[in-house]
């Protein structure tokens, strides 16, 4: 199993409404696409007035992250508000292979 996971930063004061905004654009986004196995969302809110947020996707396979994201799996996909939002752009995302994943039976 792969884990990709993105990062961006956006203002504290905008951080409800980004969230917001996350689960109507890229939850759904990543979800619905086939062979997902699921999605997190992780925000840590600093004393800068900035909200980080991680998206941690689960697929089976990186060919799976391709279907998602293209041909080039490594690139960011960003969706049209995130202008509104992100105080920054990072153009790449990481890629884990999963090495120990909870138990299905817990």
């Amino acid at each position: 199993m792969i884990a990709r996971i993105w990062h961006g930063v956006s203002a504290a004061a905008k951080a409800d409404e980004y969230l917001d905004y996350l689960n109507e654009t890229g939850v759904p986004d990543y979800r619905g696409t086939e062979r997902n196995r699921g999605v997190y969302v992780v925000r840590r809110v600093e004393e800068e007035d900035k909200a980080h947020f991680l998206r941690l996707s689960l697929w089976d396979s990186i060919e799976d992250v391709e279907r998602f994201a293209g041909p080039e799996p490594e690139r960011a996909k960003y969706y049209p508000a995130d202008e509104e939002f992100l105080l920054n752009f990072e153009p790449t995302v990481e890629h884990y292979e999963v090495v120990v994943a909870p138990r299905s039976d817990a």
